[in-house]
């Protein structure tokens, strides 16, 4: 009895002096288990990521293409081993810059220098950036059995080297698809929050209303993950033709993103993906990149 008692008077004490209303233990265990609950169910903040990660970190820019590249990097990109690995084997001192034998972490190699590992030359793969105008009608999944035809013919002599899209588009949507090998680029490039944003222009089966322009910026959940707009804009006076920016490399987003919204989708056409554009790019043709857009392209992701 006496315990329950004290605890009342110490709720007391604690409402007098904040001001607050007096709760008993049980009842403010609840009032924080329903404030957790609130806080769940809230309205997704911009920041928002998936699976509840939290905000996303500040990243540091890529640097320029060319440029000097750590030694493990440089070693890792040659196809010798993971980074971690090319640490232990840098440590071990099998690793020689130019004839010096190099123990030093973060040492950076420039383009002409000449690094062998246990007396075996090494040079990593030319890293290749490919901008494909995609036509209507080509698959870009190689296990979709459906598709006759793939975007991998229409880029398949563009280098040597193997390169993959760092995203998908579906078979009837068309525009810009990136190809390249540099897969730090391609990780950055799909970053749920800083990523590229890509811009596409949506024709649709009927007039869009104001508000779901609105809905759109605002953001909502699609396919049990949060989506959101960077711009919806009307891309033409009858207002059945949006332009749609979002950062989100998820497959058939803009067609998904006005489908769950009631329209009739009639045609998706990518025409930016992060700085770049189809200048250039005649439908079903392919062209690679500049090194200012490559260095463009990495230093905005």
């Amino acid at each position: 009895m006496k315990k329950p008692a004290s605890s009342g008077r110490s709720n007391a004490r604690a409402g007098s002096r904040t001001g607050a209303r007096s709760d008993s233990q049980s009842g403010t265990r609840s009032g924080a288990d329903s404030s957790r609950g609130k806080r769940k169910s809230g309205p997704a903040r911009k920041d928002f990521r998936p699976h509840g990660k939290g905000p996303a970190p500040h990243k540091k820019p890529l640097g320029q293409a060319g440029g000097p590249l750590r030694l493990n990097r440089y070693i890792a990109n040659a196809g010798v081993c993971s980074r971690r690995e090319a640490d232990t084997l840098i440590e071990s001192g099998v690793v020689t810059v130019n004839g010096e034998i190099v123990v030093q972490m973060g040492y950076k190699v420039n383009a002409g220098d000449t690094v062998q590992v246990g007396g075996t030359s090494i040079r990593p793969e030319t890293k290749r950036y490919v901008l494909l105008n995609k036509p209507k009608g080509f698959g870009t999944s190689p296990g979709d059995a459906r598709a006759r035809r793939g975007v991998l013919e229409l880029v398949g002599k563009a280098c040597k080297e193997e390169i993959r899209s760092i995203d998908k588009l579906d078979r009837e949507s068309t525009g810009l698809m990136l190809f390249t090998n540099d897969e730090e680029l391609m990780v950055r490039m799909n970053h749920p929050t800083s990523g590229a944003a890509r811009l596409y222009h949506v024709v649709l089966g009927e007039r869009v209303q104001q508000a779901h322009l609105d809905e759109l910026k605002k953001g909502f959940v699609l396919d049990k993950g949060f989506v959101r707009a960077e711009e919806a804009e009307f891309a033409n006076e009858e207002r059945n033709q949006i332009g749609l920016k979002v950062v989100s490399s998820r497959s058939r987003i803009a067609r998904r993103m006005l489908e769950q919204l009631g329209y009739h989708v009639i045609k998706v056409d990518r025409v930016t993906l992060g700085p770049l554009t189809k200048k250039d790019v005649p439908r079903g043709s392919f062209r690679h990149l500049t090194v200012s857009e490559i260095n463009l392209l990495r230093m905005s992701c």
